[in-house]
């Protein structure tokens, strides 16, 4: 592919998941103009099904809402950016208690919309397989999913092995094919009303489930991929085995959740949450799942309510790529050997999209700077996006990991404060100051 432009007409962006549709709206809005590259629906990957840009594979991917929690805090902080995912976010709705769910085809049209309309977007729908032939700036932004030819360009250009991890997404269900005689509505501790589709268990239906679960046969792997899972994300028959009642602590915990037949917890509840604006298609909270496709319908189909439920989408999983990043980039996601070269997205290790996007952000505002012909101006370390910048640049940092964004990666306060909420909104408080401060001083 042999650019037609001269040198510094344009910076190249290539991917549109979330970290790429990000770098290429704030480039944009910045009256830089940007060449946009996505391979799908030409060539496509395991985990994708459309051709839209920034598509998702659950409608809560965007996750807790509060800034008393560090993702609700990055989200806040996107916002505050002009961040296109956050506008789409917001316009694309659709009700999951204290957590941000969106309709995911809704979402992803409305970013695909807003990019192609833009008239310094110009989009290349075509693989790219290399970096020699793109001058300027250019942004890696291909996801965890990169394909074989980029794959192999970014570890010659690296000189390091790429790391890897599992990710997994749960099944997707038909609302009308669950039995309402056995399922009750409710948010836990009562946040947001009836959110979530809750299916109790008693503890013979859970025991004969985690059996039944442990040895159930799962769908085959190359020889070459060895199992290593992201704890985040860990397939729910792996957590099964791990013992009697650690399905129970994790995502089929009753607390807070009363069944309104019995006036009791139940021993294990399986939560389903609404997928689309019209709530007819519901996914099963935490069941990312490794299993064969006939397996997951008779094994799930042991819990009660789901005897008969048609499912829309199997669970799926997929290997997942992503780089040294402490080793190879600087804190503006710039490669430490080439200054214009930047990466985005979970190929840099942030998990997770809300966190995909911050780092698109990111790098899309470095990218303007360097092509403008100054010098990139990083986030302030007190900010959510700041830490994450942090987290993938520091040498400090070591047995790398894919990470979520937290509060125990961002600077601690310089005073104590009384309970873990309140330090969070202090910590949250600061953030917002120091990005407040930060985006005024961008402008000028």
């Amino acid at each position: 592919m042999q650019a037609q432009k001269r040198k510094n007409d344009f910076v190249t962006v290539i991917g549109a998941g979330l970290a790429g549709v990000e770098a290429a709206w704030q480039l944009a809005i910045r009256n830089v103009p940007v060449r946009l590259y996505e391979m799908r629906p030409k060539i496509n990957t395991p985990a994708h099904k459309t051709e839209l840009f920034a598509e998702l594979v659950c409608s809560n991917s965007l996750r807790a809402a509060n800034v008393e929690n560090a993702v609700g805090l990055l989200k806040k902080e996107l916002a505050m950016m002009d961040s296109l995912v956050m506008e789409a976010a917001y316009a694309t709705q659709i009700p999951a208690g204290g957590a941000l769910a969106v309709d995911r085809e809704a979402f992803s049209r409305y970013i695909t919309k807003t990019l192609l309309r833009h008239e310094l977007v110009d989009f290349v729908n075509e693989e790219a397989t290399g970096l020699a032939d793109f001058t300027g700036p250019v942004i890696v932004a291909t996801g965890p999913l990169t394909s074989p030819k980029m794959a192999a360009c970014i570890m010659r250009l690296t000189g390091q092995e790429h790391l890897y991890f599992y990710d997994a997404a749960a099944p997707l269900l038909s609302r009308d094919s669950l039995d309402d005689g056995k399922i009750f509505m409710a948010s836990r501790y009562d946040k947001g009303g009836g959110d979530y589709i809750n299916c109790p268990l008693n503890r013979e239906e859970y025991l004969a489930f985690r059996e039944q679960l442990i040895g159930a046969q799962v769908a085959e792997r190359e020889e070459f991929e060895k199992e290593v899972y992201f704890e985040g994300c860990m397939p729910i028959e792996e957590m099964a085995r791990r013992g009697e009642d650690t399905m129970r602590f994790g995502p089929l915990k009753p607390v807070g959740l009363v069944d309104p037949r019995t006036g009791e917890e139940p021993y294990a509840v399986v939560q389903l949450r609404q997928d689309d604006a019209a709530a007819s298609v519901y996914n099963i909270v935490g069941f990312q799942t490794h299993l064969k496709w006939p397996e997951q319908k008779r094994v799930f189909g042991m819990i009660p309510g789901l005897e008969k439920a048609q499912f829309l989408r199997y669970g799926v999983m997929h290997r997942n790529t992503f780089i040294n990043s402490p080793q190879l980039l600087n804190s503006d996601f710039s490669f430490n050997k080439n200054a214009s070269l930047f990466f985005a997205g979970q190929v840099t290790g942030v998990e997770g999209y809300v966190e995909s996007a911050a780092s698109g952000l990111a790098a899309g505002l470095s990218a303007a700077k360097i092509f403008a012909g100054q010098k990139s101006q990083g986030f302030p370390r007190e900010t959510a996006i700041g830490s994450l910048c942090f987290y993938v640049s520091s040498p400090e940092v070591k047995n790398f990991q894919p990470m979520n964004i937290n509060f125990g990666i961002m600077p601690p306060l310089p005073y104590k404060v009384k309970g873990k909420k309140n330090k969070n909104i202090k910590i949250a408080e600061r953030a917002l100051e120091s990005l407040q401060e930060f985006k005024q001083n961008l402008s000028r």
